[in-house]
């Protein structure tokens, strides 16, 4: 995708606009910085959610821990966010991906989120960028031309004097040069960056098992472009598969199934369409590896969905069916969703991260639990408001990645 500017609150008002501002090859269009001051001052007081606001912010079931605005981090815009939590500490460090670089927030603390430092570019600025953690190492591509991939040793953030810090990698690895994406198994060591020029934009393999020194494995072209993609060693219903390395790739109109334990030689298992392609943008595997969901970011404005997201079971991965299909209260555009237990945490841009209960997702019952709004202007189906959200850490604290608003903490209400 082209890099761009959106300003507040202007709609895309044609086919066209939304071929070239949202995921076409690349990904989605932000929007400028907010005009108005709300979340514009760094806060790291918990803010209850009561009478459905936290400060500012509309919210169901969930605190505001704390905000770092995008000024605190030199930046105008942000983008992905992960985490990391230190083996020997136990201390939990927010990741989160700016216009100009990496921005590394210690947030063990919910009186004092810290901000430890920044990683700059490698190159270019670009509105996208991406990060996953694997052996206590972020690795961070870019659609910045040239970029390549950043490694960068987390136990570096253990000991920083005077935060906040300009850092920089520990390795670059120069095998591609921009990525739209990259993904991680960390059973097996191995990550896959995606939308690159290599393999047509399929994914190029990386052996990761010794951080530093990471190697070219190879890569699939056979069914071009992947946008974003989840990797996993299969433990779920389908004995046929048990114990293989399976990619589920987001491929623009399909979802992609290969078999990728031999790295030499890639297999394709199965492809997936679905009624009302408009563009299939990320999914995330339910924790039984039953159930995969997956979320199309251009259907809401391009067809008039409600947030819409698809569950496909895949209890046979030769023959995956499209089970169910989730329509949220708003029409905001769904982005990155994430499964932690029996939750679905989708970063739903100007609707915020919503929270979906997957008891029920058998009996085609989902519905929604809880929300954090950090976006409480609207609810339209434009590029605004939060690109993603990491629920990994034990703690319950959330990590949620604003566009305009920077970085927020939230965490569960317990009143």
């Amino acid at each position: 995708m082209k890099q761009m500017t959106f300003v507040k609150n202007i709609m895309m008002s044609t086919l066209l606009f939304v071929l070239l501002f949202s995921c076409s090859n690349n990904d989605d269009g932000p929007s400028g910085p907010m005009d108005d001051d709300i979340g514009n001052e760094p806060d790291s007081a918990i803010t209850p959610c009561e009478d459905g606001m936290a400060g500012a912010f509309p919210c169901n079931g969930y605190d505001l821990v704390g905000q770092l605005p995008l000024a605190i981090f030199t930046a105008d815009r942000g983008n992905d966010s992960w985490g990391w939590t230190d083996p020997v500490s136990g201390k939990e460090y927010a990741i989160m991906g700016l216009d100009n670089g990496t921005a590394f927030v210690d947030i063990s603390d919910d009186q004092n989120l810290i901000y430890l430092g920044k990683l700059p570019t490698a190159t270019v600025n670009s509105s996208w960028r991406d990060i996953k953690v694997y052996n206590d190492h972020a690795f961070i591509v870019s659609e910045a031309a040239d970029h390549g991939m950043q490694v960068f040793d987390l136990t570096r953030l253990r000991n920083v004097a005077n935060p906040p810090v300009v850092f920089d990698a520990d390795v670059r690895y120069g095998e591609f040069g921009n990525a739209h994406n990259i993904v991680i198994n960390e059973e097996t060591g191995f990550g896959y960056a995606v939308g690159t020029a290599t393999f047509l934009g399929g994914g190029h393999f990386i052996d990761l098992r010794d951080p530093k020194n990471p190697l070219a494995a190879g890569g699939h072209s056979a069914n071009a472009y992947t946008h974003d993609a989840q990797v996993i060693t299969y433990s779920g219903a389908d004995a046929d598969y048990t114990g293989r390395e399976i990619y589920i790739g987001a491929n623009e109109n399909q979802v992609v199934i290969v078999d990728v334990t031999d790295k030499a030689s890639p297999t394709e298992i199965a492809t997936i369409t679905y009624p009302n392609i408009g563009y299939t943008h990320q999914g995330w595997f339910t924790e039984d590896q039953r159930f995969f969901i997956l979320g199309d970011e251009t259907d809401e404005q391009r067809l008039g969905f409600r947030s819409r997201t698809l569950i496909f079971d895949f209890a046979d991965l030769d023959n995956p069916l499209l089970h169910d299909t989730y329509l949220g209260p708003t029409s905001a555009i769904d982005h990155n969703g994430y499964v932690k237990g029996d939750e679905f945490f989708l970063a739903n841009y100007t609707a915020g991260v919503r929270v979906l209960d997957l008891n029920g997702i058998a009996e085609r019952n989902i519905v929604e639990k809880a929300f954090f709004d950090t976006h409480p202007e609207t609810d339209v189906a434009q590029f605004s408001g939060v690109w993603s959200v990491y629920p990994f850490f034990e703690s319950g604290k959330i990590v949620v990645s604003d566009i305009n608003r920077g970085l927020f903490v939230i965490k569960k209400s317990t009143g």
